[in-house]
């Protein structure tokens, strides 16, 4: 079987990779269990789990319960079933000099498997060194020194003030964001979840972080929202969130019949479903009386949303984001602020601008 000369002097015998070499590589196979891939997995892996979930428990309590030798027989037997499955699917269109790195979790029997059955036939096929567990760990290692690298602008202003769509337009104008509620699928506060898209793991989530913040380049300022330490379910890396709030803030002061308006579009999902609306309400009870929340919930039902999002911002929101604000931003009160009237499409985009020649 013919293979390619090294491409670098770190190159390993026997078809392993490095994470350094990942870019060398056609295609990233992660040959995990499909929650293993769900939970968290390397950008651009392609999910060809070489045992599925119900398999690995049942391979694991062979080991356990019986022997060693006994899961081996019935764990090859199935291995193989998936790999050759996975090859008549995906990968018989494949060309002879496609090259396609192949990882799981320590880099052990299940990519071994699927690497040497495709070194087998012929493709330069590799596996990754350490597997998942060697990805984990510069991705936990990097976070921690990375956010120092760039010099951050906060976006900061009252709840309903389009700080997102602010950052949107700011990166429409050739600026350099980081978006932390589009990476966290949250929008950061109790009503902040998503309908129809669910958060990522702790672990997916910084993995987008690390993408994130790998594109970017230090030598230009990056824009990011003021958030809290917690995006829904997830949690920002301490020295990302430190480096955020030792920032300069840029203050957006809108007026609330702006924030309001801007928060009926912005939300309008939330109001086609008075049920859900009502359910995330329901989130505040301990943080407001029961009486409030019974005047809240009687708006939902009768769809006085306009009403019902003044009162939002006036007893919770602002008084919360005030707090918040003061206490985690240094710069927050003497941030340069940016006062608007319009939170249109067209407004925000004007806002932008305003902010980028400041």
């Amino acid at each position: 079987m013919s293979e390619r000369a090294p491409d670098a002097p770190e190159r390993h015998a026997k078809g392993v990779a490095t994470l350094s070499q990942l870019a060398g590589f056609d295609a990233i196979i992660d040959a995990r269990s499909p929650s293993e891939f769900a939970d968290d997995h390397l950008p651009g892996a392609i999910s060809c789990p070489a045992l599925s979930d119900d398999e690995r428990a049942r391979v694991g309590t062979l080991y356990k319960q019986v022997s060693a030798f006994e899961a081996k027989k019935i764990g090859a037997a199935l291995v193989a079933r998936n790999i050759a499955r996975h090859i008549e699917e995906r990968f018989l269109d494949r060309p002879k000099d496609w090259r396609p790195l192949v990882y799981c979790w320590r880099g052990g029997k299940r990519s071994g498997a699927f690497t040497h059955v495709l070194r087998e036939i012929g493709w330069d096929a590799h596996r990754l060194e350490g597997g998942y567990k060697a990805w984990r760990k510069r991705i936990v290692a990097e976070l921690t020194g990375l956010p120092g690298k760039f010099s951050f602008r906060v976006i900061s202003g009252a709840t309903g003030c389009a700080k997102s769509r602010v950052l949107e337009a700011l990166a429409a104008e050739g600026a350099q964001i980081l978006h932390l509620e589009e990476l966290a699928a949250h929008k950061g506060s109790v009503l902040g979840t998503l309908p129809h898209e669910a958060q990522p793991s702790q672990k997916a989530f910084e993995t987008r972080l690390h993408t994130a913040l790998s594109a970017l380049e230090p030598a230009r300022p990056v824009y990011a929202e003021a958030e809290s330490r917690r995006i829904g379910v997830v949690q920002v890396p301490d020295a990302l969130i430190a480096a955020i709030r030792a920032a300069p803030c840029l203050r957006i002061d809108a007026t609330t019949p702006a924030r309001v308006e801007f928060l009926l579009r912005d939300y309008a999902y939330l109001l086609e479903d008075p049920h859900w609306l009502a359910e995330k309400l329901g989130h505040l009870r301990g943080l407001q009386s029961n009486e409030t929340l019974a005047r809240w919930l009687g708006m939902v039902e009768t769809g006085r949303y306009r009403a019902l999002v003044g009162e939002l911002l006036e007893h919770h929101y602002d008084p919360l984001y005030q707090r918040s604000q003061t206490k985690n931003y240094r710069d927050y009160g003497d941030a340069a602020a940016f006062a608007t009237d319009d939170l249109s499409p067209g407004g925000v985009s004007r806002l932008a601008r305003r902010i980028l020649a400041a």
